[in-house]
């Protein structure tokens, strides 16, 4: 099985994680901003961030890092 990287700030990532990723957090943004009463804006933009920050923490436990760090001693 091969697996796809992309490189996006000069760390490689894989596309189905960075997909999920951008799901979920455009999920739980858009629902919180959706959950707000219409009439107000300032608790839109108040639970559209805490909904992207939701989406943010849900994705950091979902998606486990690859990456391993061997440290070598000079």
């Amino acid at each position: 099985m091969k697996k796809e990287f992309i490189e996006i700030w000069g760390d490689l990532v894989m596309i189905k994680d960075l997909i999920l990723a951008i799901v979920l957090c455009s999920v739980f943004t858009m629902g919180g901003f959706f959950l707000a009463p219409a009439s107000d804006q300032t608790k839109q933009l108040f639970f559209g961030l805490g909904g992207a920050v939701l989406g943010f923490l849900i994705t950091t436990f979902i998606i486990k890092p690859k990456r391993t760090v061997i440290e070598e001693e000079e």
